[in-house]
């Protein structure tokens, strides 16, 4: 069967799975653990199928199962023992009696084809045959780890500022969240932006920017920024911390 083909359908079974998941659960927030998973089980899947099980595919490998396990992780920590997630929650009401068909097109279908066309550069990666690393790779990795420490050390001092019974009602605007008022969501892009680095050195792989194009406008114009934006809008605090901080890029205050 086409290599493109049997991943679009293991990743079809993997997506109703979690639907099917949601249902019995009754959140629709699951589909936030699905995602990252999911990235794993393409890739892994993909690399399974690939024409020389490639250093450079078991590097790529390595760091999304890095990247999509510490997200996971984050995720089930902080959606454990509460509600569903407002914005979920909001579709709920919204929705009505269309809600399972809305949600399993709008949340699962939908995520599904998104993360096909993230993980492209991965799926190209293991398509081909592979010259050994260089350059690139390097240059892949340093731009992957620096997204990973965006991302990564966002989430924690985020998680330890709304723990903290001081911080009720205030906006996070310490540590990274000083230079950008989205560092976690500026390390998943960087992140991928890395990933898509490495898979220049194969054959094919400008093809492969799809991907990274994908999350940066999910990011900057759809699902993540223009949401919690609006959110944060609510906070009396807000308009002096959007005058002062980068949106996206780390900067300096102005």
């Amino acid at each position: 069967m086409n290599y493109f083909l049997t991943l679009s359908l293991i990743l079809f079974v993997y997506m109703n799975l979690w639907f099917v998941i949601s249902v019995i659960k009754k959140r629709n927030d699951v589909a936030d653990l699905a995602w990252g998973l999911g990235f794993v089980v393409i890739t892994w899947a993909s690399f399974l199928m690939s024409v020389d099980f490639s250093l450079r595919g078991i590097l790529v490998g390595t760091l999304v199962s890095v990247w999509a396990l510490r997200l996971a992780i984050h995720i089930y920590k902080r959606n454990k023992g509460k509600t569903e997630d407002y914005r979920y929650l909001t579709w709920r009401q919204n929705w009505g009696k269309w809600f399972y068909l809305r949600s399993y097109f709008q949340v699962y279908i939908l995520q599904g084809i998104l993360l096909f066309l993230i993980s492209l550069p991965i799926l190209i990666i293991n398509n081909n045959l592979n010259p050994d690393l260089g350059l690139l790779d390097f240059l892949g990795v340093i731009i992957w780890i620096i997204g990973f420490y965006f991302e990564s050390v966002g989430d924690i001092e985020l998680s330890r500022f709304i723990k903290n019974p001081k911080n009720k009602g205030k906006l996070m605007r310490e540590g990274l969240w000083a230079y950008t008022r989205h560092p976690n969501y500026f390390g998943e892009v960087t992140g991928w932006w890395g990933i898509w680095f490495i898979s220049l050195a194969v054959s094919n792989s400008l093809f492969g920017i799809i991907g990274p194009l994908t999350i940066t406008f999910l990011i900057l114009k759809v699902s993540g920024i223009p949401l919690l934006e609006k959110k944060m809008e609510q906070n009396p605090e807000f308009a002096d911390y959007k005058r002062e901080t980068s949106l996206f890029i780390p900067w300096s205050k102005r």
